[in-house]
This record gives C-alpha cells, sequence and structure tokens, in this order.
C-alpha cells in the first residue's frame, strides 16, 4: 500500500470506532433513563436520543463531511447529553492554521493545507445536583506533514466527593498505564493547567486527563491508546452517577448548579480549543455548542 492508501485506511478505520463508541454510550445512558424510579423526575418519560446530521460549510460547493448530534434533553437523568461525532476536511484558513502551528510546527501546512480529523465529543449536564456533570472527547488529526490524537475526560461536580473523584482518575490511569506509567501523570497535570478557569482562578471540576499532539510515531499504538481512553469512560462515569441517582437535593442545591453551569459555559466560549476550533473551520454551530447547559445562572 501507498502511504496515501495507509493513511486512508487509517482514517476509515478511525471514524469507524468513534461511531462505534457513540453507540455503547448513547445505550448505557438510555439504560440508565429506563432504570432510574425515584426523584422528582421519575414520572417523565425515559429520555432517548434523537439524531440529526450537521454538515460543515465551505466554500463553494465542495464536500467537507459533517457529523451526527445525538442528543438527549429532558430525561430522568440527563437534562442535557450530546454525544457527537463528526469527521471533516478540506483546507485550513489562515486563522486555523496559526492556530494550530503555535502548539507545534507542521511541515510543509501553508503550502498545503489540506486537513482531516474525526472525532467524538460528549458534555452530560445531569438533573441531580448531587451528580457530577462531565465532558469526555478523542480525536484524530491529520495533514500531509504531521497526525496526532488528543483527547480526554474531567468530572465537573457541583461540590467535589472525594469517593467519586478517586473512581473517576483510577478508571483513567488504568487505560493510560495499559500504554505508559508516564501517560496519566502528564496527562493528568495538562488536565489541570487546561481545565482551570483563569478569569475567577478555579479549576473547572476535578480534573481528569487532557491531551493533544500525542504522537509517538506509532501509530497503531497511539490508536490503541486513544481507543482505551475512550472505552474507560463509562467504567469512570457510569457508577459514580449510579451512586447518587437515590440522594435527595435541595432547591439550594439547584441553585448551585446553576451557578456552576455559567462557570462552564464560561470556559467553553472562552478557553476551549474544540469550541475556537469548530467555530473558525466553519462547522455547523449548533453541533459546535452542544456542550453549552440548557439553563444557568450569573448572580
Amino acid at each position: 500500500m501507498t502511504g496515501t492508501e495507509i493513511f486512508d485506511d487509517r482514517k476509515t478505520r478511525a471514524s469507524a470506532w468513534f461511531t462505534e463508541l457513540r453507540d455503547r454510550i448513547c445505550t448505557a445512558f438510555e439504560a440508565l433513563e429506563d432504570a432510574q424510579d425515584w426523584g422528582p423526575h421519575k414520572h417523565l418519560p425515559p429520555g432517548s436520543f434523537t439524531r440529526k446530521e450537521t454538515r460543515r460549510a465551505s466554500a463553494g460547493e465542495a464536500d467537507a463531511g459533517g457529523g451526527v448530534m445525538s442528543v438527549l434533553r429532558d430525561g430522568r437523568v440527563f437534562e442535557k447529553v450530546g454525544v457527537n461525532i463528526s469527521t471533516v476536511y478540506g483546507n485550513l484558513g489562515e486563522q486555523a492554521q496559526r492556530s494550530l502551528t503555535a502548539r507545534k510546527e507542521i511541515p510543509g501546512l501553508e503550502a498545503d493545507p489540506r486537513f482531516w480529523a474525526s472525532g467524538i465529543s460528549l458534555v452530560a449536564h445531569m438533573r441531580s445536583p448531587k451528580t457530577p456533570a462531565v465532558h469526555m472527547n478523542t480525536r484524530m488529526f491529520w495533514t500531509p506533514g504531521a497526525w496526532w490524537f488528543g483527547g480526554g475526560a474531567d468530572l465537573n461536580p457541583m461540590v467535589e466527593d472525594a469517593d467519586d473523584t478517586a473512581h473517576f482518575h483510577a478508571a483513567l490511569k488504568a487505560a493510560c498505564d495499559r500504554h505508559d506509567p508516564g501517560y496519566y501523570p502528564r496527562y493528568k497535570a495538562w488536565a489541570d493547567e487546561y481545565f482551570m478557569i483563569r478569569h475567577w482562578n478555579e479549576p473547572r471540576g476535578v480534573g481528569g486527563i487532557f491531551y493533544d499532539d500525542h504522537c509517538t510515531g506509532d501509530w497503531e499504538a497511539d490508536f490503541a491508546f486513544t481507543r482505551d481512553v475512550g472505552a474507560a469512560f463509562l467504567k469512570a462515569f457510569l457508577p459514580v452517577t449510579e451512586r447518587h441517582l437515590k440522594e435527595p437535593w435541595t432547591e439550594a442545591d439547584r441553585e448551585w448548579q446553576l451557578v456552576k453551569r455559567g462557570r462552564y459555559a464560561e470556559f467553553n466560549l472562552v478557553y476551549d480549543r474544540g469550541t475556537q476550533f469548530g467555530l473558525h473551520t466553519g462547522h455547523n454551530p449548533e453541533a459546535v455548542l452542544m456542550s453549552l447547559p440548557p439553563v444557568a445562572k450569573w448572580p
């Protein structure tokens, strides 16, 4: 196979994995909805995902790729959760090129600005203030001069629970340790730095892992690592959610949840790389902004 054919196969495999992971997560989340028989929202029909195709805008009639939004709203457990997949391609504009090359050198990008990117992105905002919100994404990025993986997951409780934090981090650490014992401490530290709301000087949550520009030169090994990070998500998040499903909460708890959601929205609009990249490259803004909560407050 030629180099082009090899990467065409790799792109197909990566995109297929992100779709498979989406299906696993949506099935598990709908099962949580079906099982919830307690609390102020038990009378609601169990939430289910609706899907909507999105397209990336491009100059002229050129195909620039797109994705599928899977969104569950107003459920018993989830107030809003989106699990989006996308595969986009085309040419990077000047602003997107500057953004990428500010982090790493990409040989030949200015002369040949083609790119391809595929990934999965998830954000869940919960009904109960006792159950943490959560984010996860993994992705592959390719240009003719470089390729890499990125992703991670982080937990966003209204009030930290030490057992939840320990469990969530342990699941991510186990996924990292299967590949390199240095990955977890490195990518945990990166998450602690990245998920900081700098204008408030406070963390967005209790962290997790974050990585970008991950390329050891061994595509198979790096893809396997990214698959394991994605597969670890349900192991990390489901037990945390199930622990709190029948805990009572007050209106004061709900008010604090809405304030914390406001902070979450600020981070995503001001600092999040994925939001900025999606908007700068013309992807559907509804899909890019799926991460925003349905209701929030600023005191």
